[in-house]
């Protein structure tokens, strides 16, 4: 099997989560985390500790950064992608696209990375705490092949790489963006 990315993200509510405020991410959370199964180059997501669907990849664990604030959670997400441009292209175009837009209005602007990228060998699934030590490392020493981002990425051999822009386009039309938008 070959390497396989993984893409790890956290956010911090400005409000509490149950708060009026977050009502449009709430919204738009199910229908994102479904539109995910049929996206481009996905292959498999963590699930949550206590919720219906896929099973965790671990005990649930969050960056230094996590706030605690009556909810006993914060959004974070941990995916596996065949490649880089698949997770770019999802996470910049269509649904989620626009969710990002709106992010100011639900999250603290972040003083940590808001997503981490690093490559796996084949069968290997992170865990949650994999993902927040790499989340946390990205923090702390900036990019490497150890955790980047999709700015400065790097491929599976651990070189500093470009992301395919033709791949990307190619791919951004699965969420109904043409070629002038990227």
């Amino acid at each position: 099997m070959s390497s396989r990315v993984a893409l790890f993200t956290f956010g911090i509510f400005i409000e509490p989560s149950e708060h009026p405020n977050n009502d449009g991410f709430h919204e738009r959370n199910d229908p994102i985390l479904d539109a995910v199964e049929d996206a481009p180059g996905f292959v498999a997501r963590s699930g949550y500790d206590d919720e219906p669907g896929p099973e965790p990849w671990g005990n649930q664990v969050y960056p230094r950064f996590y706030e605690e604030r009556g909810d006993g959670w914060s959004p974070a997400t941990l995916s596996l992608w065949t490649d880089l441009e698949s997770p770019m292209a999802f996470s910049y175009f269509g649904l989620h696209a626009e969710a990002l837009s709106r992010g100011r209005l639900w999250f603290e602007k972040p003083r940590w990375p808001p997503y981490a990228l690093w490559w796996v060998d084949g069968g290997h699934t992170p865990s949650w705490t994999e993902a927040v030590e790499r989340h946390e490392h990205l923090h702390d020493h900036g990019v490497s092949a150890f955790a980047f981002t999709f700015k400065q990425p790097f491929d599976a051999r651990g070189h500093v790489c470009l992301v395919d822009r033709e791949r990307l386009k190619a791919i951004a039309v699965h969420y109904g963006q043409g070629a002038a938008s990227i």
